[in-house]
C-alpha cells in the first residue's frame, strides 16, 4: 500500500491525519484495549487504541480502533494483520460511529465474508431474540422480501444478508420501469430469516437508501 501526497499539501503533521493514520477492526468481544494495542504495536508507533461499546451494557461490541502517528504504519497494519481483524481506515470521528459500524459491514463485501464470520448464534442478542418470537405480531418464514428505491448488485446483496448465517439464497430482480431493487432471501430457519430482518429492515445500503425488509409466505408452519 502507498500513500501520496501533494507537495503543495502544507505541513507534515496536516497530512498525517486521522483520516490515513486511524485504521478500524474487527475483534474478539474478550479483548482489551492492551491486548488490541499487543497485537498491533508490531505495524508501528500507536498513538492510542479504543474499543466501542455498547452504551447501555458497557460491553465491547467487537470492534475497535487503533490511530497509529504515521500513514505508512496504518498501511502496514492493514496489509499485514490477520484477514480475520478485517482491518480498514476509519471515517474521520465527525461521522458518527454507528454509521460508519453499518457502513463498514456494507462496504467490507468480499468473499472471504461468505460462511458464519459473525457468531451471531452464540451471541445472547440473537438467542433472546429468538426465544422471543411470541411478541412479533406478523406471520414469520423462512423467506424474506427486500425492497429498495435503487437496483440491487446480486453478489453484494448475498455478501450482506449471508453475515447472518444459515442463507440458502438470494434472488436478485429489477424492476425495469422504475430502477428500483426487489430481491428474496431465504434462510435455513426461520430464527436466522427473523434476526436478518430485525437487524437489516431499515439497514442503509448503500448510505442513504434504507432497505424494506418483510416476511414472505414460504408455505411452512409459522407456528415452528
Amino acid at each position: 500500500v502507498f500513500i501520496a501526497q501533494s507537495r503543495a499539501s502544507g505541513s507534515h503533521r496536516d497530512v498525517e491525519d486521522e483520516e490515513l493514520t486511524r485504521i478500524f477492526v474487527m475483534i474478539p468481544k474478550s479483548y482489551t484495549e492492551e491486548d488490541l494495542r499487543e497485537k498491533f504495536k508490531m505495524y508501528g508507533d500507536i498513538e492510542y487504541c479504543s474499543i466501542i461499546k455498547n452504551k447501555t451494557t458497557g460491553e465491547s461490541k467487537g470492534l475497535g480502533y487503533v490511530r497509529y502517528l504515521k500513514p505508512s504504519q496504518a498501511a502496514r497494519a492493514i496489509e499485514e494483520c490477520d484477514r480475520s481483524y478485517r482491518a480498514i481506515l476509519a471515517e474521520p470521528k465527525n461521522k458518527s460511529s454507528e454509521s460508519f459500524e453499518h457502513d463498514y459491514y456494507s462496504s467490507n463485501m468480499r468473499q472471504e465474508l461468505r460462511g458464519n464470520t459473525l457468531p451471531f448464534c452464540g451471541q445472547p442478542e440473537f438467542c433472546s431474540f429468538e426465544k422471543s418470537e411470541s411478541r412479533i405480531q406478523e406471520s414469520v418464514s423462512k423467506r424474506l422480501s427486500v425492497v429498495s428505491r435503487l437496483p440491487f448488485i446480486q453478489e453484494q446483496l448475498f455478501a450482506l444478508f449471508d453475515l447472518v448465517p444459515g442463507l440458502e439464497y438470494c434472488d436478485v430482480q429489477r424492476d425495469p420501469h422504475t430502477n428500483s431493487g426487489y430481491a428474496v432471501i431465504q434462510y435455513s430457519t426461520a430464527a436466522s430469516a427473523i434476526y436478518a430482518k430485525y437487524k437489516l429492515h431499515g439497514f442503509e445500503y448503500p448510505p442513504g437508501n434504507r432497505l424494506t425488509v418483510i416476511f414472505l409466505e414460504d408455505g411452512s408452519d409459522s407456528s415452528e
